[in-house]
């Protein structure tokens, strides 16, 4: 790292570690001569990938970081300091988030008219069935329901999450997303975590961003961020909320496991109090007819998030 921050001239700076995410990364605020970037530690992931993906999106006018320096092999990115104006840690009155809410939906909206950033892995039914394994692994141990529930999602994806052809973030929520003043239209919206994008179906991200797993997203903000992201793309309307349910649906059953799986495996219990939050979200999607097929599986499979249960997902964590 030394060898990397002199190469690129912040060898001297001043360091300030920031909040990380769920995944291994590591970021640091270098500050030097009334300048700041920030240094970026993946040495589990694709720097490279980060990389090239920012610069794709960039070109299309949207904001992600630019990348200053980057050595792949040693996991390691400097990048352009956005800021710290993170959308879930401002303070919003109602008017204020349907604001951001519909400049984040506007990001998207010129994200999805463009191609997508070539080589990226394809978000197929088969692939996104096979997600929502996780639920039936950590959240609950029911195998035989793991397989019976991706089988049985493999038609409703084929029915509601094809075509696959824009660029999908993945994790579109308001721990992701800056809020940039400075910048206008769409470039409002800083960009932070793209390194697992998909090209997959244009309902995705927005389910995400409206469906956020760690804070509550007023009624009235989702309703007018699907009705902008409609007026603008023309897309059906019928058929597009069929879409934001059933990919719903597969996100939040991937988060359950996914909580599960981090208070186990990496001593991070606080995402187990997140879980309320994406079952009540998981709810809501089961209620829409398009998954019928799939509905009593589930619920008849996953245990509700009562207090017991929660702390029994509590239990395993190894210490930090």
């Amino acid at each position: 790292m030394k060898q990397f921050l002199a190469s690129c001239g912040w060898a001297g700076a001043q360091a300030l570690p920031l909040a990380g995410d769920a995944s291994a990364r590591r970021y640091t605020r270098l500050t030097q001569k009334g300048e700041s970037a920030i240094l970026m530690e993946d040495p589990e992931g694709d720097v490279a990938l980060f990389a090239r993906l920012a610069r794709h999106l960039t070109r299309l006018g949207l904001s992600a970081p630019k990348i200053l320096a980057d050595d792949a092999t040693r996991g390691l990115l400097l990048l352009e300091d956005l800021g710290d104006g993170l959308i879930a840690r401002l303070a919003l009155d109602g008017e204020t988030e349907k604001r951001l809410y519909l400049c984040a939906t506007d990001a998207l909206i010129a994200l999805h008219g463009h191609s997508p950033a070539p080589g990226l892995p394809k978000a197929t039914p088969d692939f996104l069935a096979n997600m929502t394994d996780l639920a039936f692994d950590w959240y609950t141990s029911a195998p035989k329901a793991k397989l019976a529930v991706i089988a049985a999602f493999v038609p409703i994806f084929e029915a509601h999450a094809l075509p696959a052809d824009v660029m999908v973030l993945r994790d579109y929520h308001a721990e992701n997303i800056l809020h940039l003043p400075s910048r206008t239209g769409a470039a409002q919206a800083g960009l932070l975590d793209f390194q697992d994008a998909l090209e997959g179906h244009r309902a995705y991200d927005l389910i995400s961003l409206i469906e956020d797993a760690r804070r509550d997203v007023a009624p009235d903000t989702s309703k007018a961020c699907i009705s902008h992201y409609l007026g603008a793309t023309g897309q059906p309307e019928e058929p597009f909320r069929a879409s934001l349910a059933v990919l719903g649906a597969q996100r939040n059953l991937r988060i359950l496991g996914v909580f599960a799986r981090l208070a186990a495996t990496r001593g991070k219990p606080h995402y187990i109090d997140l879980i309320p939050r994406v079952w009540n979200h998981l709810q809501t999607d089961l209620r829409h007819p398009a998954l019928a097929p799939v509905r009593d599986l589930i619920l008849d499979t996953l245990p509700e998030p009562t207090d017991t249960h929660l702390e029994r997902l509590k239990t395993p964590c190894p210490t930090p």
